[in-house]
């Protein structure tokens, strides 16, 4: 079974004089004591594609023997100096362990893991201890040796200095450690791991075309910053791909964010994206959010019902409501994770994240992807706000009803679409896109509570229904339902508030303000 760390480092060059004042660092914030730990040997394979998918993203997958740590290791990034690593144990074979593999899935696209590289370090490690003689932080200075295990590989080495963080360790101290440092010449090393380090040097490795497309690219241009959104999403997806097969908190409900995001991005910027290229991954986004959305659904509905049981005084509480809840609640959570494991386990998925790669690669731009963003995004915005006019102003004017409940829905949907293509225009446009968006969001939030209640009332006439057959008292159930139809009732005389402050943003005067 693996486990997951917390790894927060940094990498320096260590001065050719050695680091005799090492002991300077005592009285560094905490630091009260360095405890020599002596000299360890390590020896590590990595494991990557033949293209080198994995390193390529930030990531890295080694079978390391020597050290306090032996086993296999996977790191993700994470911001700043942090990465995630994700540990199984050793065992008498040299296969990836399937756990993983798994979850290295939607960097490699399916495509087989093999080693790539070994690296072999003999280190000097100390620790940097506070007054209770716990472990604040570890500084090593490594002694490397790169052999490449691709055809045609060579070999390198090196010297390296490295200080780590304990769990939980405050990031400042590195940055105190780091001062005394520079006092004696220790600089930050180029490359921040040694297998990004050992693969420079040892491989001639190819760029990803990314930055090849790039240059391509007009700088400043509507293409540059649609190209920038769909960059930054598509990486998203494959960065959250592991935390949602792990059950992270909220890891389901920002995917399928993400997901959503990237395809209404699709689409309201076909005029710079060939849509003969964008409306295949558009599909398979929707279904993908859709799939996450079965178990997205249940989250948001089972806190929903939860919180509202537990808000009621215990004497409106009538008959076994948290057991049935419960038990509601343990079937439809089993089938929702089975749906999403199976969805990121299908040839389908595997086939998006491919698509994905190829569009962020190489792009289908338009011809107006070399145009002003000044023009090409204020106007897709416009066409997007008056999609979005044209389904809020008739669900408005409806009667209260199942009807109105469905056109605000869709308004709704419209409303999402143009907030993304705003988050999308911002960067380029300044504060008239982050004004939309924000009015926009709120519509999207009003009608958003206004759909919850109006999901949660079907939810509690089932759970009504399915108590009345078992003979118990249906009183609590109603009450909730009615406490629902309520609230979904007062966003909806807020919302002609909140769509009227979103007019006045989504004037074209305003956006090119």
């Amino acid at each position: 079974m693996a486990h997951s760390t917390r790894e927060t480092e940094r990498k320096y060059t260590p001065p050719a004089e050695g680091i005799s004042w090492l002991s300077e660092l005592v009285g560094v914030g905490p630091v009260a004591s360095l405890a020599d730990q002596g000299a360890q040997e390590l020896d590590a394979v990595y494991y990557d594609t033949d293209d080198l998918r994995l390193s390529r993203s930030r990531a890295s997958l080694r079978r390391r023997t020597g050290g306090t740590d032996a086993g296999w290791h996977l790191k993700l990034p994470l911001p700043g100096d942090s990465r995630e690593e994700i540990q199984a144990p050793l065992d008498s074979a040299d296969d990836v362990p399937e756990e993983l593999r798994d979850l290295a899935l939607s960097r490699t696209r399916g495509a087989p893991l093999r080693p790539v590289i070994r690296i072999r370090s003999d280190r000097a490690l100390h620790h940097l201890l506070d007054a209770a003689g716990d472990v604040l932080a570890e500084l090593s200075v490594d002694d490397v040796s790169a052999e490449a295990l691709l055809d045609g590989g060579g070999t390198a080495t090196w010297r390296e200095m490295e200080v780590e963080l304990a769990e939980d360790g405050d990031p400042a101290l590195l940055d105190a450690v780091e001062k005394v440092l520079r006092e004696h010449g220790v600089e930050r090393a180029q490359s921040p791991s040694k297998v990004g380090r050992g693969l420079r040097e040892t491989i001639s490795v190819a760029r990803d075309g990314t930055q090849d497309r790039r240059d391509a690219v007009t700088p400043g241009s509507a293409g540059e910053h649609v190209l920038a959104y769909v960059d930054r999403l598509a990486g998203g997806l494959r960065d959250l791909d592991p935390a949602v097969r792990r059950e992270l908190p909220d890891a389901v409900h920002q995917m399928r964010t993400t997901a959503r995001r990237l395809r209404g991005c699709l689409r309201s910027y076909r005029s710079v994206l060939d849509r003969e290229a964008t409306d295949p991954v558009r599909r398979d986004l929707k279904w993908l959010a859709n799939e996450l959305g079965v178990e997205r659904d249940h989250e948001v509905l089972r806190e929903r019902l939860t919180t509202g049981v537990s808000e009621l005084p215990g004497e409106l509480v009538l008959g076994p409501v948290e057991a049935r809840l419960q038990a509601w609640d343990a079937t439809r959570r089993a089938e929702a994770r089975r749906r999403t494991l199976d969805t990121l386990a299908s040839p389908r998925y595997l086939n998006l994240l491919e698509n994905l790669a190829a569009l962020t690669d190489e792009p289908p731009l338009r011809a107006k992807a070399v145009g002003k963003p000044g023009k090409v995004l204020v106007k897709v915005l416009l066409k997007e706000f008056r999609r979005l006019a044209g389904r809020m102003e008739p669900a408005l004017d409806m009667a209260p009803g199942p009807a109105r409940d469905t056109a605000i829905h869709e308004a709704r949907k419209a409303a999402k679409r143009l907030r993304y293509a705003a988050e999308a225009a911002r960067p380029a446009l300044g504060k008239p896109a982050a004004r939309l968006g924000k009015r926009v969001k709120a519509v999207q939030q009003v009608s958003g509570a206004q759909h919850d209640s109006v999901v949660t009332c079907d939810a509690l006439r089932g759970l009504a229904v399915a108590a009345h057959a078992a003979g118990e008292p249906g009183f609590t159930w109603g009450l909730l339902h009615g406490q629902e139809r309520a609230a979904a009732g007062a966003r909806e005389r807020r919302l002609p508030e909140v769509w009227a402050r979103a007019r006045t943003a989504a004037r074209p005067g305003k956006l090119r303000d």
